[in-house]
């Protein structure tokens, strides 16, 4: 067994269920309500998408990411099938790899299901489409980053409303430590260095930075960094509990 069979699994349980579906269609009403509500897109005039469309992404994954990822061990561990797979001639970085890139490409699906506002600014104007792609490539390299988290986490428990929960937190804190009003009001309290390192945390900093066209190798490095870091942590875990 491989991991391309893995994937193949795992993408299709999560078509054969309304998991997918549902997580398609609530991104793509959040993304495009607060694009053209609070992101004021007809009225800014935002060619390069970047403060009303890609800005509200970290924000919408840091709760539907988790959701996506909940399962990915945490049912495993319920069902009783991580020791079924434990019989297999199965490494376990073929199922780490098959099931994080079965929960990626959802999220891969649903960014792509968004081409309409592409095809929208290109229509009204003379968009940098480099810049675009940029932003696109930032938001999905955000997402995986919090499926990571997510795998990890659910590589610790087999209950998934605990997995989604910490998932949660984990992914909100990230999301505030970079962002600028949530910074600012640190620095009232704490000390330059301290909220360099916590703002180091965040992911905006890379995020905003891909947003604007720049290809930075340490953004690069950045986020494959964590994503690493977060599926050899799940490999760890997996290993000693199969041991």
């Amino acid at each position: 067994m491989t991991s391309l069979t893995i994937y193949k699994r795992e993408l299709g349980s999560y078509f054969s269920q309304p998991t997918a579906y549902a997580i398609i269609v609530i991104f793509l009403a959040l993304s495009m309500g607060l694009t053209f509500s609070f992101g004021n897109f007809m009225r800014v005039g935002d060619a390069s998408l970047e403060w009303t469309f890609f800005f509200w992404h970290p924000w919408i994954y840091m709760l539907l990411a988790p959701a996506v990822g909940m399962k990915l061990w945490a049912d495993e561990h319920r069902t009783g099938t991580i020791e079924l797979l434990g019989t297999f001639p199965l490494s376990t970085w073929s199922a780490i790899i098959g099931k994080y890139f079965a929960a990626a490409t959802v999220w891969l699906v649903a960014l792509l299901f968004t081409f309409p506002i592409v095809l929208t600014v290109n229509y009204l104007g003379n968009p940098d489409n480099g810049a675009i792609f940029a932003g696109y490539l930032g938001s999905f390299l955000v997402c995986c980053t919090f499926l990571a988290i997510t795998m990890l986490v659910s590589a610790c428990t087999r209950d998934q409303v605990v997995c989604l929960i910490v998932s949660v937190a984990i992914c909100v804190t990230m999301v505030l430590c970079g962002y600028d009003d949530f910074t600012r009001e640190l620095g009232k309290a704490a000390s330059p260095a301290v909220v360099e390192a916590v703002t180091s945390l965040g992911v905006w900093e890379h995020f905003r930075s891909l947003n604007r066209g720049l290809f930075r190798l340490q953004d690069a490095v950045w986020f494959g960094s964590f994503i690493v870091v977060c599926l050899l942590g799940t490999s760890a875990i997996l290993s000693a509990k199969r041991s």
